[in-house]
């Protein structure tokens, strides 16, 4: 009954949200990111619907016991219920930030182009050109979420690809694989993307292929140690027996007994790759302004560091919250999914 409670008050709020912004201020479809969070808007309703009125929503996952068990060791890590609460929260806020910013970031307010503190009006502050801090930050979350999860993306594609060619394969083709891997690696992160950045230039694609292909190392040698564990068990010897080719065992067979491994390792590469992308847009390589991003709202800020210190305050404490609940959520999903502990 509680749980109804809060899914009630949390549709009420979202219809508030919906009706002040369709219907008084006329966004529902007027740009790309309104239209994003129009969508996602009408997504959150119809959850809550749902999770209010359909009692058997989530029957058949409780009839599941490898689901049951996880839940349960899950359940029992209050740092990972507590990264899930605040992963809603920013995701939320991420997707609805062109209907809860009360404020454009990029607009410049030039009756009042100062640093003014935190107050009822702007409740982060304003930066030097009088644009509102809060909507930054939250114009900045889409940001460092966004290029965070794109770069997990292509760095889990290429470092689990490598991992399973040289897992499977072994011999020659694995000694070749990871050797290059571990080259690559070697090179000092601020040296290959500057490499990356300068050849390709500045740009969120070219930011996000600068931060995907490096760390592959991760992927890859776990990977490939998951692979030289599974590729001998009897299943993999009937799949082969029976005429299977390689790339249909790979992709049938030995990556879906790794993908519980290969998700808490991505959730944990989500939180460093934010921290990576924030501190090259500190650095002048990331996201360039006037464009929200925490990095460089960092940089902005620290020219201010003494007379407004708000300016760094609240980027700074986004970044640690966000990178921070990533850690927490993996090492809760480590637990829960330990085979150890689904036995």
């Amino acid at each position: 009954m509680k749980k109804k409670a809060i899914f009630i008050i949390l549709l009420i709020i979202q219809l508030y949200v919906n009706y002040k912004n369709w219907f008084l201020k006329g966004q529902i479809w007027d740009s790309l990111e309104v239209r994003a969070a129009t969508v996602f808007s009408v997504f959150i309703t119809g959850i809550l619907l749902l999770l209010i009125f359909k009692k058997n929503l989530f029957s058949s996952l409780k009839e599941n016991d490898l689901f049951l068990k996880t839940w349960r060791e899950f359940n029992k890590n209050l740092g990972g219920k507590l990264a899930v609460v605040m992963l809603l929260m920013i995701f939320y806020a991420a997707f609805m930030a062109p209907f809860i910013a009360p404020y454009s970031p990029t607009a410049i307010d030039y009756s009042n182009m100062t640093y003014s503190p935190p107050s009822l009006e702007n409740w982060f502050g304003t930066d030097d050109f009088g644009r509102d801090i809060f909507s930054r930050v939250l114009y900045g979350a889409r940001i460092a979420l966004g290029i965070g999860f794109a770069a997990v993306l292509v760095n889990a594609t290429l470092g689990v690809t490598l991992g399973l060619l040289a897992g499977y394969y072994g011999g020659k083709a694995d000694m070749i694989i990871m050797r290059i891997i571990e080259i690559w690696n070697s090179i000092p992160f601020i040296l290959l993307a500057l490499a990356i950045i300068s050849a390709l230039g500045r740009g969120m694609v070219n930011l996000i292929i600068a931060v995907g292909v490096t760390g592959l190392i991760n992927f890859s040698r776990l990977t490939r140690s998951i692979v030289l564990q599974i590729k001998e068990k009897e299943y993999v010897e009937a799949a082969r027996a029976l005429g299977s080719s390689d790339r249909r065992i790979l992709i049938k067979h030995v990556l879906p007994n790794s993908i519980s491994s290969l998700i808490v390792l991505a959730t944990l590469r989500i939180g460093i790759s934010i921290l990576i992308v924030a501190g090259l847009s500190f650095l002048g390589l990331g996201i360039q302004p006037p464009t929200s991003a925490w990095g460089t709202m960092l940089n902005r800020g620290q020219e201010y560091l003494v007379q407004a210190p708000w300016m760094s305050i609240f980027p700074g404490l986004a970044i640690v919250i966000t990178v921070l609940s990533f850690n927490l959520l993996g090492d809760a999903l480590r637990d829960a999914l330990d085979p150890r502990q689904l036995e």
